[in-house]
């Protein structure tokens, strides 16, 4: 049973359906809701589909749950599948499962499938997050929503009793949760690094020599800035692994457990590789585009206008020409090697590989 006519319920009703399962829709205007599901799907009042089905998805919002509240007779016994979400994070003091199952006590409440989008369930589970995080008080409603997940094709994950269904309804709510540290680190590093390539490239220059630079700030001094920011954050992925062996073997063991910020840091180096790899791919767009400045074109104007005053022919030296042809080169190789790097550190392509095959690549 699914109660609710909204997008989720829809999608719900839809893979649900398609699942082999038999469906009913509980909605309080089922002749003007019905043209949106299925036609497999029976469309109905609430309270017949209740009577009908013995799973139950409550799929509207936690304010409306007290609209149920009359039907509490008929669903006695029934599992009550809590699907919804907050707006913000821990905005009740509550659980939205623990909420329905103070109003609904002769039922059993599972918290399931909340942190599975309308759209993946539309699509299928191959085109989004597989899991269903699952926690309820009753071992045997746990199963039960369990094998229905695996059925509908995604991976049911037991998440525990009732108490863990607040932290289940934080995860959709926050945003990149792993990536915060990285990103301010990487945010830190820039600003440190393009702090003095201003210094040096423009202030310098200005004090000592009186000359006017500030056209280099968006291209030229971002340009240098990028690569030591994607340096040290390359670093900064392969050495907290260097210090953690050291650890081992200065304290013999490798059950020991590392400190906080260690553990901390390691946990945090697939987003540090990727973020390096993202500086690194940044740089080398904004090193394409260096000659199509105008500031560079009035430059090659002003050595031609130079040359043809000293009257030379030529200006070519061919140690500067082949010093520029290996660097090119081999940044493109560099940066090659790093997009190998940000690729297998994908979940879909690590899980591919097997141990060897991983460590081979690094």
């Amino acid at each position: 049973g699914v109660l609710g006519s909204g997008d989720f319920a829809r999608s719900l009703a839809v893979r649900l359906v398609c699942s082999g399962f038999r469906v009913v829709v509980g909605s309080r205007t089922p002749k003007r809701k019905a043209s949106l599901f299925p036609a497999a799907a029976e469309v109905t009042f609430q309270a017949e589909a209740v009577k009908k089905a013995d799973v139950i998805f409550v799929a509207i919002f936690r304010e409306h749950y007290s609209t149920l509240c009359e039907l509490a007779d008929v669903l006695v016994g029934k599992i009550l599948v809590d699907v919804s979400n907050n707006t913000e994070i821990n905005h009740h003091k509550e659980s939205n499962a623990e909420y329905l199952a103070s109003l609904f006590p002769a039922c059993t409440v599972v918290k399931a499938f909340n942190v599975v989008s309308a759209w993946t369930l539309q699509s299928g589970a191959r085109d989004g997050n597989k899991q269903v995080l699952i926690c309820s008080n009753n071992q045997e409603a746990k199963r039960t929503v369990a094998e229905i997940a695996q059925v509908m094709g995604f991976t049911p994950v037991d998440m525990g009793c009732m108490s863990s269904a607040c932290e289940i309804e934080n995860i959709p709510l926050r945003l990149l949760p792993a990536w915060k540290i990285p990103i301010f680190l990487a945010l830190g590093l820039f600003l440190c690094f393009f702090t003095y390539n201003l210094i040096r490239q423009v202030i310098h220059p200005y004090i000592r020599e009186r000359k006017n630079k500030l056209y280099k700030i968006p291209i030229e001094v971002v340009n240098t800035t990028l690569p030591c920011v994607s340096y040290v954050m390359l670093s900064l992925v392969y050495l907290p692994g260097v210090l953690a062996a050291c650890s081992q073997l200065y304290y013999g063991t490798k059950y020991r457990r590392f400190p906080d910020w260690l553990d901390q840091w390691l946990q945090h180096r697939k987003q540090i590789g990727l973020l390096s790899f993202f500086c690194a791919a940044l740089h080398a767009v904004y090193s394409l585009c260096l000659p199509m400045r105008r500031s560079h074109r009035y430059l090659l104007i002003e050595t031609a206008v130079k040359q043809a005053v000293e009257k030379k022919t030529t200006i070519w030296v061919e140690e500067e020409v082949w010093r520029m042809e290996i660097y090119i080169s081999v940044g493109i190789i560099a940066l090659g090697l790093l997009s190998l790097l940000a690729i297998t550190s994908l979940p879909s392509i690590a899980n591919s590989l097997n141990w060897r095959e991983f460590s081979f690549i690094q």
